[in-house]
């Protein structure tokens, strides 16, 4: 077991020196640093000091060094946009994505497990055809325009949610949440949702995959002749033996909806790590485009690795098999 996480912990230390990698050459392909951040006042006596400063007349290895090292102690640099630092600027919008990514993920269980018993139970029926016919609507809309919709409907015909920002948010230290406030309450509401509809579609078809073989399984079959009630059968017996590919695809996801929110957050302007980073493609500042694909990337590896050492734990067999 041991070898087995040491050799998953070695694989994604690999891959996130390759994303780290990749982070670094976007400084190098977009050009010279010191040209995007120098003014018409800097004298090339100015540039060549900045230049010296910024390490960039060192060899490519060693600057690369410097920057896998910096990025591990959390130090990505400043930002050019606005001259503050990059983890500090990601902090403030860290709470915002998650926020919105944790209301994401249980609306898509709420939501998403119930309608994949409803399909599994119903088979055949109008009202599982129909809802089969919206989860397919729902694989297949842009989040952004399901965004647009909402906003259209909700915000500008109905009025009763509004259409962009976070609302009023209350400080914990570092973390700000918007739960404590009705119009932070409110103005979490459409971003979520629009954010959930996709996660929500795809849960309620694995559910219903899942159920439709748990109730061809023979302990169904000796429930039932048991006389059990049948929602007993369907909720306490099916369902939970459905709920580990569930729970692997909702964790596996969570990556998924913070990296994809960048889409949600600039429809709905919410200020998230997405909208900072279409800030920084937007005004090139390269910094904080860099921060962000190693801190999305770190995610996405600890979430995958985290998955793998808990299959192992629970099947020994994949202990040797991968």
């Amino acid at each position: 077991m041991l070898v087995f996480i040491l050799r998953r912990l070695f694989n994604a230390a690999f891959v996130m020196l390759a994303v780290a990698f990749l982070a670094f050459a976007i400084f190098r392909v977009a050009g010279d640093p010191v040209e995007m951040m120098a003014n018409e006042q800097m004298t090339q006596a100015d540039r060549d000091a900045l230049r010296e400063r910024m390490g960039l007349n060192d060899p490519m290895l060693v600057q690369y060094g410097r920057f896998v090292a910096n990025a591990a102690s959390g130090d990505f640099g400043m930002s050019w946009r606005n001259g503050q630092e990059v983890l500090g600027l990601i902090g403030e919008r860290f709470p915002a994505t998650m926020e919105l990514v944790l209301v994401a993920t249980f609306l898509s269980l709420a939501i998403g497990l119930p309608l994949g018993v409803l399909t599994a139970i119903g088979r055949g029926r109008w009202y599982a055809e129909a809802l089969q016919l919206v989860s397919i609507i729902g694989v297949s809309l842009p989040s952004f325009v399901v965004g647009i919709l909402l906003i259209l409907v909700f915000s500008v015909t109905l009025g009763i949610a509004p259409a962009f920002g976070r609302g009023e948010v209350v400080d914990w230290g570092w973390w700000s949440t918007g739960f404590l406030t009705h119009s932070g309450r409110a103005a979490l509401l459409l971003p979520s949702i629009a954010l959930a509809l996709y996660q929500i579609t795809l849960v309620m078809r694995l559910v219903r995959a899942e159920m439709l073989e748990v109730m061809r399984s023979d302990f169904v079959k000796f429930a039932r002749a048991r006389g059990v009630p049948r929602h007993r059968i369907w909720f306490l017996h099916a369902l939970r033996n459905c709920l580990m590919p569930v729970i692997t695809m909702t964790a596996m996801n969570v990556g998924s909806l913070i990296a994809f929110a960048l889409i949600t957050e600039t429809v709905f302007q919410w200020p998230g790590m997405g909208l900072l980073f279409i800030q920084a493609v937007t005004f090139l500042d390269f910094p904080v485009m860099s921060a962000y694909l190693v801190i999305i990337s770190f995610i996405f590896v600890a979430l995958n690795t985290a998955v793998d050492i808990a299959y192992a734990v629970i099947d020994p067999r994949l202990r040797e098999t991968k």
